[in-house]
């Protein structure tokens, strides 16, 4: 109940604060697990997705984020788990799939941090990882504009991204780390402020 509160008045404000439009909501599945693979390059980015996306998100956080315990219980209300940057955070990957074979929808940021617009990073792997692992689709979503006062904001949802060929076999770092980069690029291909 909380949540859907919340989102309706974030949505409201959003569009008071932003020009705001969502490009391809259709392509997020009205049911299952899910991945969404989203750019990153501000903390306003897991508001704007959660907002403009009907199911409510899971996500990732880093695990500073929750050494204050108000801000902490706060994110934890609405989605957030920790996770340990740098690190095979195995705890961590637990708790995605658990999530995702519960059928709901997790957020993932596959370049693992903040990145400045234009600038290139390699894909962290754990995205193609985890949707494989889970057998769930990964959605690439890019948000552009700038979060500036009235600036228009455009939430792009791109088609689908499956790795069924590698359901039942185990693939390679290699592999792994070619599939993340074609999420990224995916996600990269959507921004039409590039």
């Amino acid at each position: 109940m909380i949540y859907k509160t919340v989102h309706a008045l974030l949505k409201g404000f959003l569009h008071i604060a932003f020009s705001c439009r969502c490009v391809g909501a259709q392509n997020i599945p009205e049911t299952g697990g899910a991945i969404v693979a989203l750019n990153h390059r501000s903390y306003w980015d897991v508001v704007f997705a959660g907002s403009f996306l009907k199911r409510p998100l899971r996500y990732m956080a880093k695990s500073g984020l929750f050494k204050n315990p108000l801000f902490g219980g706060l994110i934890t209300k609405f989605g957030a788990f920790p996770v340990q940057r740098g690190k095979g955070d195995v705890g961590a990957i637990k708790s995605a799939l658990k999530i995702l074979s519960a059928g709901d929808v997790m957020l993932i940021f596959p370049e693992g941090k903040r990145v400045l617009d234009g600038e290139r990073v390699r894909a962290k792997s754990g995205v193609a990882l985890i949707s494989i692992m889970a057998k769930v689709p990964v959605i690439p979503i890019c948000i552009s504009g700038e979060y500036k006062f009235r600036h228009r904001i455009t939430v792009n949802v791109g088609k689908p991204i499956e790795f069924k060929e590698y359901y039942s076999k185990k693939p390679g770092s290699q592999a792994l780390q070619e599939m993340a980069d074609g999420v990224l690029d995916a996600i990269y291909a959507l921004d039409k402020s590039r």
